[in-house]
């Protein structure tokens, strides 16, 4: 029943706001200064998630025939920095959660400058691209909240340590708040071109993990953190990217974001599943 959830769009901007600033309440300093410590794992993960992702998604919506909306959607999902769930599944999987923490911050700080540019490069010969604005949405939406999550946990860190236990339970409701508002407002969409879709959000997202891994054993990177690499480069925050999809392209081009949102997680608990009983090393 589609028409049930007719206008909740409007709050689509809002929801992602309220899951980034659980985000930033979840962070702290320390969690960036891995980039120094140990900037090569760090800088490798964000680099392929940044080159893998989006060439990835271009070339399966080429090789798919994907309708303008859904490769431009598609692709925007690959340009999006790492989804928070990478860290739980990373930590499921005996993999580096302290690199995937950073991975995912540094990723997510560099979205407003790398995701309007990627996402002009690859999509713009499916939809226009008003990169400028993006960027501008982007640290409104991400940036700025995530900031002042991280400062509330500074100040007010006990606070914020009673309230933790129920920011995951907020940004479940968040993001299912996201997936079902561009769900409902592309029903026909979905229908005439649902299995195309499911099958191209799979195969990205698969493929993410294969590559990231791949890369990262063959430049010699330590088990645990080649797992870490592996999640950050197949998880995305799909969210973010059917918001921005909504906002700038069509409701049409928020379902990869909005299938991507429910198949990651699935697919990142199996691999968690997996990982978790193997040892590392």
């Amino acid at each position: 029943m589609p028409g049930a959830f007719t206008g909740w769009n409007a709050y689509i901007v809002p929801a992602l706001v309220v899951i980034m600033f659980g985000m930033g309440l979840t962070l702290t300093l320390p969690d960036f200064a891995l980039v120094l410590k140990r900037p090569m794992p760090v800088l490798l993960g964000v680099a392929l998630q940044y080159l893998i992702m989006p060439l990835l998604a271009w070339t399966i919506a080429a090789v798919l025939h994907l309708p303008p909306q859904l490769a431009a959607g598609l692709i925007l999902v690959g340009s999006v920095p790492g989804g928070t769930a990478s860290n739980v599944v990373t930590y499921l999987a005996r993999g580096d959660v302290a690199l995937s923490v950073t991975m995912t911050s540094l990723s997510t700080a560099l979205s407003p400058l790398l995701t309007p540019v990627i996402t002009l490069w690859l999509a713009g010969q499916f939809l226009p691209v008003p990169a400028g604005d993006m960027a501008m949405s982007l640290v409104q939406i991400v940036l700025i909240p995530i900031v002042g999550g991280l400062l509330v946990r500074t100040f007010f860190s006990g606070f914020v340590r009673r309230i933790e236990p129920a920011l995951p339970w907020i940004s479940v409701l968040a993001i299912t708040f996201v997936v079902v508002a561009v769900v409902s407002a592309s029903t026909a969409v979905l229908m005439t071109a649902g299995l195309g879709l499911l099958i191209g959000v799979v195969l990205h997202n698969l493929l993410g993990y294969g590559l990231g891994y791949a890369v990262a054993a063959a430049l010699r990177v330590p088990p645990a953190a080649r797992r870490a690499v592996s999640v950050e480069v197949g998880m995305q925050n799909s969210g973010l990217a059917s918001g921005l999809a909504t906002q700038y392209f069509t409701p049409e081009a928020a379902l990869p974001g909005a299938v991507f949102s429910v198949w990651h997680n699935i697919s990142g608990g199996l691999l968690a599943s997996i990982w978790g009983r193997r040892p590392v090393g």
